[in-house]
């Protein structure tokens, strides 16, 4: 509901409360390429290098119901970057993140901090409600989000080079000939596809 130009409050101070339903407008390109950041509620967490095993496990359970294929990928204590590849006519991506969400988080003991609003909807307080997505345009860029993807241990402290961070694809990129082992050991690549 677009808030009109001209509205104004009643008077300084008063409550004011618009309904609640959300209008996201999400891309939609079936068949399409996307690249994703999605956030731990706690960002102070550890959570998913911890239970890297159980992240992995929820993606795989996942890609067998619903088919897609990870291009890239960067899993950070409280974060993740990737870079996916729907099936042609499919472009339901949210269906797929909502699902890796809950697979992950009934693995998960309970006893996270969560809101009186996850509260009163029976929610978990493992991941925020929403991530970032952005449909990739062209190969420059895929190139150009791939190099963030990889970069971002390095970006964060995590690692002092791509390679040396275990949780990436960046070693199946340097397999494939794409980077040589000792890319992304030093400076800053500028870019900030997905950060906020």
């Amino acid at each position: 509901m677009p808030i009109p130009a001209d509205f104004r409050l009643p008077c300084r101070g008063a409550l004011f409360y618009l309904p609640a339903v959300a209008n996201y407008r999400r891309s939609v390109a079936p068949g399409g390429s996307f690249f994703f950041t999605v956030n731990l509620a706690d960002r102070r967490s550890s959570l998913l290098t911890e239970k890297i095993e159980l992240l992995r496990s929820a993606f795989r359970a996942v890609a067998r119901q619903h088919p897609f294929t990870i291009d890239a990928i960067v899993i950070l204590p409280e974060h993740l970057h990737g870079i996916w590849t729907l099936p042609a006519g499919d472009a339901d991506f949210a269906l797929r993140w909502r699902l890796i969400k809950t697979e992950f988080s009934k693995r998960i003991a309970g006893g996270e901090n969560r809101s009186p609003s996850r509260v009163a909807k029976g929610e978990r307080g493992i991941w925020q409600r929403r991530y970032w997505e952005h449909a990739i345009r062209n190969e420059r860029d895929f190139a150009a989000h791939c190099d963030y993807v990889h970069f971002n241990p390095v970006k964060h402290g995590h690692a002092a080079s791509a390679a040396d961070w275990p949780y990436s694809s960046f070693t199946k990129f340097v397999q494939r000939g794409v980077y040589p082992v000792d890319w992304g050991g030093c400076g800053d690549d500028g870019a900030s596809y997905g950060e906020r």
